[in-house]
């Protein structure tokens, strides 16, 4: 270690190596467009929703920053407004079959503080989470900050889960498997088929190791889905389901870091599992989620951006990588492709493509090196102006 970092703790040192790619993209970014000018860049980098938020959303936000009444921006219980965990569940009721109870609804500072607290809950140290290859990088961040290990397990070629591998991951220390769907960055969304399969596989896991295996399911994308596909209900599917989301895709206000996360009503725990969630809101330092932003989701939760946008820019981005020669599988729902590369150095490539001024993120920021990330929620004049800079980067090979 450098004297110039000794007062960094190692293992920081080490998480920032291994997040760097989406940031270092961000930074080079910004290099070039201060060279060439911002309408010269192809900038697929970030999964920064760019739709403004549904009118809905709007009209409750103006009402509710009205309120001058005393107690407006108080301290509420620590899961929440009881009131917007009522609404909230009825939202769940409707999206997963399954009515949680009040208490089993907790407020969360988006589904980041979402998934902390459920690892904070579930997890001693040493304990293992499992996780499809490809992935958020920052779930192996969340699952050691609360003394677990992150398992990641191969997918198949289109990426649907290997649940033979699954299996074969699953030891006496495994306390969880995490499924983000539709998934950031493949797009892809499991099937009712493959969850149940999972779910099956999971119960007999139980029995074998002797104690609860949970499914935490990370679902920021699970309403924006394209060509009429519905997402399965995890709560219906599997009795140790926990959910965790965030209104930050759907209602396109990722800055606003407001979630929740739900908890099958017949979940092993029962109330101390509750009880362990909404500690954890406040041990962490959340200590609740914003009180502004509650009661304007609660107002507005139905809302949804127009996602037929995000579909169009995807059926044309499907256009143009065809006609460049990438290969991808089609993204069912989120905004992102997650081509295969058509070198084995995916970062090689991506310095390609930034040639070219187009910036994508190596696949090797997600643990699946070869593919490179596109995300396509972007303004249709950044991905009208890349095919030749696509066609180019191919060429150059």
């Amino acid at each position: 270690m450098t004297q110039q970092n000794s007062a960094v703790a190692a293992k920081m040192m080490d998480f920032m190596e291994r997040a760097s790619w989406i940031r270092k993209m961000f930074e080079e970014g910004a290099a070039l467009k201060a060279q060439y000018g911002a309408d010269k860049v192809c900038d697929f980098s970030l999964g920064n929703p760019d739709l403004v938020p549904p009118q809905a959303f709007q009209e409750a936000l103006e009402k509710i920053a009205s309120d001058r009444s005393p107690g407006a921006h108080a301290y509420m219980p620590n899961a929440g407004y009881p009131k917007v965990r009522e609404e909230v569940a009825r939202h769940v009721q409707k999206d997963h079959g399954v009515t949680p109870a009040t208490d089993g609804i907790i407020m969360t500072v988006g589904a980041a503080g979402g998934l902390n607290i459920i690892f904070k809950a579930l997890l001693n140290p040493g304990d293992e989470v499992i996780v499809p290859i490809p992935y958020f990088v920052e779930y192996g961040f969340y699952v050691d900050n609360h003394g677990g290990k992150l398992v990641p397990v191969e997918s198949k070629a289109d990426f649907s889960m290997d649940l033979e591998k699954i299996d074969q991951a699953i030891t006496p220390a495994t306390k969880a498997v995490l499924l983000n769907s539709p998934n950031n960055p493949s797009g892809a969304v499991y099937s009712e088929e493959e969850l149940k399969a999972l779910a099956s596989l999971l119960e007999s896991a139980e029995k074998r190791v002797g104690r609860p295996i949970f499914l935490v399911s990370d679902e920021p994308y699970r309403r924006l889905v394209f060509d009429n596909i519905t997402v399965p209900p995890i709560l219906s599917i599997f009795r140790n389901g926990i959910v965790t989301t965030s209104f930050s895709k759907d209602l396109s206000i990722p800055g606003e870091r407001i979630g929740y996360v739900a908890v099958h009503p017949e979940a092993d725990g029962g109330p101390a599992l509750v009880g362990a969630l909404t500690l954890a809101n406040r041990i962490l330092g959340f200590v609740n989620a914003p009180a502004l932003m509650q009661k304007v989701v609660a107002e507005s939760i139905d809302s949804l951006v127009d996602v037929s946008i995000y579909q169009r820019r995807r059926d044309r981005l499907a256009e143009i990588l065809t006609e460049a020669g990438l290969e991808f599988e089609m993204p069912k729902g989120a905004f992102y492709f997650f081509p295969r590369t058509p070198i084995e150095d995916d970062a090689r490539f991506a310095a390609i493509l930034q040639e070219q001024l187009i910036l994508t993120v190596p696949g090797r920021g997600f643990g699946c090196p070869g593919h490179i990330r596109i995300a396509f929620c972007v303004q249709d004049e950044v991905i009208e102006r890349s095919p030749e800079g696509f066609k180019k980067a191919m060429a150059s090979l």
